[in-house]
């Protein structure tokens, strides 16, 4: 059942996602444009964000970095499981969205994103930022073809 939830969970991201950019694109040619590309936009990205569900399934992705970040480099000791969850969240929807750009292009629309997902979180972007990072290229190094931005 997980699997499910997943593959819908990486099909909402990516259909947000390129309903957003559709939409964007299809501005040039009116409202009619605009809606226009909403929907193909939504229909494609919702493709391209099961393809990284089936790469990278979210459940497996959180456990992953649940039994890692006290380990991580940039860990404040102190912090909680709670507190890295959601900049993990961030690299993995971050990729999704962001999955034509290398990381360094995107960085900073996901620093602008950061304050609107974090939540309970008590990382502000420098210490939330290293593991934004490291979710992006774990999801970018499980898609054949992806890790070619930056060696990570």
């Amino acid at each position: 059942m997980d699997v499910k939830k997943d593959h819908n969970l990486g099909s909402g991201t990516g259909a947000a996602a390129g309903a957003v950019t559709g939409a964007v694109i299809g501005a040039v040619g009116g409202p009619i444009g605009m809606v226009a590309g909403g929907v193909i936009g939504g229909i494609l990205g919702s493709k391209a964000g099961d393809s990284i569900a089936e790469a990278v399934n979210p459940t497996e992705y959180n456990r992953h970095w649940e039994g890692k970040y006290q380990n991580a480099d940039y860990y404040t000791k102190g912090r909680e499981w709670k507190d890295y969850e959601p900049a993990y969240g961030l690299g993995y929807k971050g990729y999704a969205l962001n999955r034509n750009e290398p990381y360094d292009k995107a960085e900073a629309k996901l620093e602008r994103e950061w304050n609107e997902v974090k939540g309970d979180s008590r990382l502000g972007w420098n210490e939330a930022r290293g593991a934004v990072r490291d979710g992006w290229h774990h999801v970018e190094r499980a898609l054949p073809g992806d890790f070619d931005r930056d060696g990570r």
